[in-house]
């Protein structure tokens, strides 16, 4: 078992009446206003993004992103999800990858990262927090995201999977633990709004339950929640983090995840996988952070 810290968000998870009706500004039995009237005018509605999103017709999708072809004879995308702390999202995107492309161990593409910020890296270096403050992910505007590389086709069936992280409300798993920009919901696509994979993404969310609103991102954007950002990965791309928090054990108790997954880090790294040479987090322990 893996020490585990992201802020301690297991901790906190006990007081989320309290913080919930903290965070939206309403008392816990008051009635909030639509999240469209309160939001700022850069997030859209799910319906109203989905709508906006003219130059990604369903004919597009079709034409660009044929479901009826062979995933492994498919041209290849690189895209990430960001829904607080990454090790949980990692374990649930590893067992997607298993389960919706049937990949074996050596085949799995996730890996945790940092995405998001205006300032990319910092002398070839994002990394998490560290006593140094080396290329500090935070500092940088970047977000905790896990990056994957799939088949086109399949980008829906693995935004449903996201989607299933937020619970009916809409809240991520740690949304009242792990707070601030570096935990921010954002879903990185080749070509960001402009792509046809945009609109599989909103209706990807509708389809489960229509919990999130949507915003593009534009760079170091806030922690809102019940809303994703949409990232291009061309202009904002995933850097990829250090190898302790790679398979690393869940941020809750409970998340301890069997050991031939949490060696899959090692694994890759002694096959020539490069994880950046950053400091080991805060104490140069380089276990949860520390």
């Amino acid at each position: 078992m893996l020490i585990k810290s992201c802020l301690l968000s297991s901790l906190l998870l006990s007081a989320l009446p309290q913080f919930a009706s903290a965070w939206s500004g309403q008392p816990a039995s008051s009635s909030s206003p639509p999240r469209s009237s309160v939001l700022s005018e850069d997030v859209a509605t799910r319906r109203s993004f989905l709508a906006g999103l003219a130059t990604a017709s369903l004919a597009t999708v079709a034409t660009s992103y044929p479901s009826t072809a062979s995933a492994a004879d498919e041209e290849l995308i690189d895209c990430y999800f960001g829904c607080g702390c990454f090790w949980h999202v990692q374990h649930e995107f590893v067992e997607a990858e298993r389960k919706i492309l049937g990949r074996s161990d050596d085949q799995i593409t996730s890996r945790a990262g940092y995405a998001g910020g205006k300032a990319g890296a910092l002398d070839g270096k994002v990394c998490y927090h560290n006593a140094g403050n080396i290329a500090d992910y935070g500092k940088l505007g970047h977000a905790e995201v896990v990056s994957m590389r799939i088949p086109s086709s399949k980008f829906y069936d693995f935004a449903v999977e996201y989607f299933k992280l937020f619970d009916k409300d809409g809240f991520r798993p740690d949304q009242f633990g792990d707070r601030g920009t570096e935990y921010r919901n954002l879903v990185g696509i080749p070509g960001g709004k402009s792509s046809p994979l945009a609109e599989l993404l909103v209706k990807a969310s509708v389809a489960t339950g229509d919990k999130l609103d949507f915003a593009v991102g534009k760079g170091d954007d806030r922690d809102l929640p019940k809303v994703s950002f949409i990232m291009d990965t061309a202009e904002y791309p995933s850097f990829v983090a250090e190898q302790y928090h790679q398979f690393h054990d869940g941020f809750a108790f409970g998340e301890n995840y069997n050991q031939s997954y949490n060696s899959l880090a090692s694994a890759f790294a002694k096959k020539g996988e490069y994880f950046g040479t950053c400091p080991n987090g805060m104490m140069g322990i380089g276990l949860g952070g520390l």
